[in-house]
């Protein structure tokens, strides 16, 4: 059960509650688990014991006779629980009033969650807003600093707004990438959609989307990399200022990291070592099968890419822009 359980799975991190006490809880329950498992039989060792002859007959000493018998330096009750210790990893972290997909590892899955990493993969979020209010902290529950109208505030204004910030933030990716937008190795790698920040960048919005629009309340899709749960607010902010209008986050959740989505996320009662082991059995079996291994979905090219088409390098430039 112990190897069953390395490897990579996610759980559903409720908001108000420290991602430590979710990977801390989750810790406690995998020991519970293995150490509730039967337990292997207690070594056996040889020891020679005495007998001594019956009063009736003639005393002639000692005799002695070999047998079998446990160790009981092995037992439980002296050496305690098997497992006392174990390392589960946490992946991309969330702040205690966000919500959503955290990804964990548990033992030799802790390098696995490392590589995963390494490959740029992107991130998904659900922001709700509201508008007509502005906090010192940016959410909801913050001070209030500010009250403004909203009135004039529509969805195809707020769509507008929306894709010029994609736009920047486009640029921004395709300046931190590093490569010559009209080289070669550029055209590889937007066909395979692997254009990204080489290394720690600021936060980049690599996509987004107004999903639900009802003043004063609005929800946004947002896709992203190197971000923070307190970034995604102050967007939800500045997109009011933008709009002529202020603005406050009221919730941050996310909905997928890399390959993880909520679909796979246990939650709170599915905190056990049979889900995790389970959960990571689905993901040893995503991998190993090339039809249900889900791909990297950074980056995913444009349609114009993935045509096929033959593209000059000023077209590259245009489809990245």
């Amino acid at each position: 059960m112990f190897r069953r359980l390395e490897g990579l799975f996610c759980v559903y991190k409720p908001s108000g509650v420290h991602w430590k006490l979710v990977r801390d809880s989750i810790e406690i329950n995998l020991l519970k688990g293995l150490n509730a498992t039967p337990l292997q039989p207690l070594p056996q060792g040889v020891r020679f014991l005495a007998h001594r002859g019956s009063e009736t007959e003639a005393p002639k000493g000692l005799t002695l006779s070999a047998a079998s018998v446990p160790v009981l330096s092995k037992h439980p009750l002296v050496t305690g629980p098997e497992f006392q210790n174990i390392r589960v990893g946490v992946g991309h972290r969330l702040d205690a009033f966000s919500s959503g997909v955290l990804v964990l590892a548990v033992g030799n899955g802790n390098k696995a969650l490392n590589d995963l990493y390494r490959t740029r993969v992107t991130r998904e979020y659900t922001l709700e807003g509201e508008f007509g209010t502005a906090t010192d902290d940016f959410s909801h529950k913050g001070r209030v600093i500010e009250r403004s109208t909203y009135g004039h505030i529509t969805q195809d204004k707020l769509d507008r707004v929306l894709a010029m910030l994609e736009g920047v933030n486009q640029k921004a990716l395709l300046m931190y990438s590093n490569v010559d937008m009209r080289s070669q190795e550029a055209y590889e790698m937007a066909v395979h959609g692997l254009l990204g920040p080489d290394g720690k960048s600021q936060p980049i919005l690599t996509g987004l989307r107004c999903v639900h629009f009802q003043p004063p309340n609005f929800t946004l899709e947002v896709q992203c990399l190197n971000e923070t749960q307190k970034y995604l607010r102050k967007f939800v902010h500045e997109i009011g200022l933008e709009l002529r209008s202020t603005a406050a986050c009221k919730g941050v959740r996310r909905t997928r990291d890399g390959p993880f989505t909520l679909q796979n996320a246990l939650i709170h009662h599915q905190w056990t070592a049979s889900d995790v082991v389970q959960a990571i059995g689905q993901y040893h079996s995503k991998k190993k099968d090339p039809h249900t291994q889900i791909k990297n979905p950074a980056f995913q090219p444009t349609e114009g890419i993935q045509s096929g088409f033959f593209m000059t390098s000023n077209a590259l430039l245009n489809v990245c822009r």
